[in-house]
């Protein structure tokens, strides 16, 4: 399975469907889901777009990542 999309040669993402149980791989910039042997199966509906989004939104707005200082350890040759 290539990593990029054969079309438009964009980097394609696998997706977890949770109806067909298996994993298909979405291309990023024309937004078609490929299965794993390279054939187009269908299109990300706007539905999956908006729910994607809304994740990715959540996801941001509850993750609380601190950051990291550099610390120099001290009496280390």
């Amino acid at each position: 399975m290539p990593l990029f999309c054969k079309q438009c040669k964009g980097r394609r993402v696998p997706i977890f469907q949770e109806k067909e149980n298996i994993s298909l791989w979405l291309c990023e910039k024309c937004k078609n889901f490929v299965d794993e042997k390279d054939f187009i199966v269908r299109e990300q509906t706007d539905q999956e777009r908006q729910e994607a989004e809304r994740k990715l939104k959540e996801f941001e707005e509850t993750s609380n990542f601190p950051s990291e200082k550099l610390v120099r350890r001290k009496g280390v040759n």
